[in-house]
């Protein structure tokens, strides 16, 4: 392999995800190195001069850049077919900088009602501090986005499929009624991965993720990235997160970018896993809705085959008897383990309306179909009739 490994995306994504933004030192490692330092060395007090006017490019600070988080925002872009990417933190702070560093007061940001519960908690408290309007329709309702985007808007921000009940968005529809309306479509992918769903080419502007899920996949580290046109990146979004600071340590980079290698192996195999459990479940009498895009009974199952290329890695359902039947089915798993994290090896589960949407209140909960019995089922690597053993004797049980 070459001392540079930034190859063209003509190589297909499991070759990427192997070898794309590979930055050798002149030592030669096999291994992505990992730099474990805040700041860099310069040769003379011009050279540093030069680098903080941006005369020259090269490392300044850990917070700016680093080797190890350059090269897994590298990988993160050829992935996704996007001209640049910046990693962050955590999840929530690729979605924080991405709006943030766009909005300002005066500006409008209309969002699909189906939200993560943090997600929804900033666009319906945290903007409208700053002067931001902020407006909220039901993503699956043409008719609520044309709306909504008769009128001048900022942002758009959606999630498709969304969490936690799997809702799918025409993301080119919106997409285009959003520029019309001379505004940016920010989407969160982290349900469909970057293999399964490509955003931009669907005519999104930003694609953000939780690489906390299926990137890293081990369930180690936090993360997140932000990914868009350079222009934007470099004119937007650097300022904000080079002077606020939601930077990523290289030491998580460096998982990220071991997780990377073998994203296209768990994602399939999950994923395949993932549509067994729907069909398992959905054959159950104490269970009175499955929720996978790819089933024909799911409500957008034509829209998942025209803008997925596969069913993604959760599930949702509704156990008939609420609440009560929800925790009894989940305390009764030998296997599944009970957790609000998702896209890891092993299987997790979690219950919507107590934990990762509880804040949102039971009205807005019942207006996204997030019932009292709702489960969301993140399939892991478990062999899939182990996992489905363990679902018919939790469902016996009960």
């Amino acid at each position: 392999m070459p001392n540079d490994s930034n190859h063209p995306a003509t190589l297909r994504p499991a070759t990427l995800l192997v070898h794309g933004g590979t930055q050798r030192s002149q030592w030669g490692e096999t291994d992505e190195a990992l730099f474990l330092t805040s700041g860099f060395v310069y040769d003379s007090a011009e050279q540093a001069e030069a680098t903080f006017k941006n005369e020259i490019t090269r490392f300044q600070y850990s917070r700016f850049g680093n080797p190890t988080v350059a090269m897994f925002e590298k990988r993160m872009a050829l992935l996704e077919g996007a001209e640049a990417c910046m990693a962050t933190a955590t999840g929530m702070a690729a979605v924080h900088a991405a709006l943030l560093s766009h909005l300002k007061t005066g500006d409008r940001l209309v969002a699909s009602r189906a939200l993560f519960g943090s997600c929804h908690w900033i666009v319906s408290n945290l903007l409208p501090r700053y002067g931001i309007e902020t407006e909220f329709v039901d993503g699956g309702d043409l008719d609520q986005w044309a709306a909504a985007l008769s009128k001048p808007v900022a942002m758009v921000l959606l999630e498709s499929p969304s969490n936690p009940m799997l809702d799918l968005i025409d993301v080119r529809a919106v997409a285009d009624l959003t520029h019309k309306a001379g505004g940016l479509v920010v989407i969160d992918n982290v349900f469909a991965t970057p293999l399964l769903q490509k955003p931009l080419e669907l005519g999104a502007d930003v694609v953000v993720y939780s690489c906390t899920k299926h990137i890293d996949g081990q369930g180690r580290v936090l993360g997140g990235a932000v990914l868009g046109s350079q222009k934007w990146v470099s004119e937007v979004l650097m300022p904000f997160v080079r002077n606020t600071g939601p930077s990523i340590s290289p030491f998580n980079a460096w998982l990220l970018l071991k997780g990377m290698e073998t994203l296209s192996l768990r994602v399939n195999a999950m994923s395949a896993s993932a549509a067994a459990v729907a069909d398992f479940l959905a054959e159950q009498p104490q269970v009175s809705m499955v929720r996978y895009p790819t089933r024909k009974d799911h409500p957008q199952y034509e829209l998942a085959l025209k803008q997925m290329t596969g069913g993604s890695t959760l599930v949702a359902f509704e156990m008939a008897g609420g609440k009560d039947a929800a925790f009894k089915l989940m305390n009764a798993f030998k296997l599944i383990v009970v957790s609000n994290n998702l896209g890891d090896s092993k299987s997790l589960a979690t219950h919507p309306a107590t934990t990762t949407h509880m804040r949102i209140g039971q009205e807005e909960r019942a207006r996204l179909g997030i019932g009292e019995g709702a489960i969301r089922l993140s399939v892991g690597l478990e062999d899939v009739s182990d996992l489905i053993d363990d679902l018919r004797q939790a469902i016996a049980a009960l």
